[in-house]
């Protein structure tokens, strides 16, 4: 991944705040005016945190080495009935079938960024599956302010029912070998580690970003092996990992969890300043790592 973004110096009480807007707490009035009364220039680095998704594509859509369309299919059980998603494939799948990977989008459907995950992960030789949980209530709208709102209006339970037809549906697609992984970012990790739990031996691998941690009584029905990554300066993410990684060492679960030092909530995500190289390459590396191990042999 390349940094598309100038470094800029963004104070942590901007950065404690945009966390807020993010989650629901304010909207982008309420953030900005927030921001502005904390110090001297807090209003351009807030306006700064807002994602560039035109300079942080790494993958272009017409990479010769994959394929990627745009795919409907049935979603019983979810917010409509049927669902939409990204669809990336390598070249190679024409010829061989190859495992299934779901990447599911943070709390504002599937935006550019997302796509060009997926677009990741096919180059990587995996059939990535990016749903696009807004799809039933008119698609990502393109921008996240509005894409929020749309996410935050939808059924939660319907929603996740959505993901979990979705990974069912990559998994049993004719390019498929059958093994499937799961990863997600912000809500998309939360619910990496609720499908990883409702899948149970149905997932061989799952690496959720800096998401919330799944009830207590759903651990022991995870049987995939986790790579958890967490943001150093995440608090509200951070305090529910003890718990999460007491209960799947009492159910014997394979996982390794990785905080990156001096990160912010969404590191990964090359669109906004709270990206960070090191930590994105780091983690993208073991993420893929543990899905080369886990689906490809």
């Amino acid at each position: 991944m390349t940094a598309t973004l100038p470094d800029q110096e963004i104070d942590p009480r901007i950065y404690a705040l945009y966390d807020e807007y993010c989650h629901g707490a304010m909207d982008r009035r309420e953030f900005m005016a927030k921001a502005g009364a904390i110090l001297v220039g807090g209003m351009a680095m807030a306006q700064a945190l807002f994602p560039r998704y035109a300079n942080a594509q790494t993958i272009s859509f017409t990479d010769p080495r994959i394929k990627a369309n745009y795919v409907k299919y049935a979603s019983p059980g979810g917010s409509s009935g049927e669902m939409r998603g990204y669809l990336a494939q390598p070249v190679s799948t024409t010829v061989t079938p190859c495992p299934a990977v779901l990447v599911i989008h943070e709390n504002r459907g599937l935006n550019p960024y997302i796509e060009d995950v997926a677009r990741r992960l096919a180059t990587a030789g995996f059939l990535a599956l990016a749903p696009d949980g807004l799809y039933p209530v008119g698609g990502y709208p393109g921008n996240d302010d509005d894409g929020k709102k749309l996410q935050d209006g939808l059924n939660p339970a319907k929603l996740q029912t959505d993901m979990l037809n979705s990974a069912l549906f990559v998994k049993n697609h004719a390019l498929s070998s059958g093994k499937l992984g799961l990863t997600g970012f912000c809500w998309g990790g939360g619910i990496t580690n609720e499908l990883a739990a409702e899948l149970g031996k149905q997932v061989q691998a799952a690496a959720p970003y800096y998401g919330l941690a799944p009830a207590a009584d759903k651990v022991g029905k995870i049987k995939a092996e986790l790579v958890l990554h967490f943001a150093e300066n995440d608090p509200r993410i951070n305090a529910t990992w003890a718990p999460f990684e007491t209960s799947l060492k009492a159910n014997g679960t394979p996982a390794q969890a990785h905080t990156y030092a001096g990160t912010q909530h969404g590191f990964h995500n090359n669109s906004t300043p709270r990206f960070n190289q090191v930590a994105a390459d780091l983690s993208w590396e073991r993420t893929l790592a543990l899905f080369n191990r886990t689906l490809k042999s």
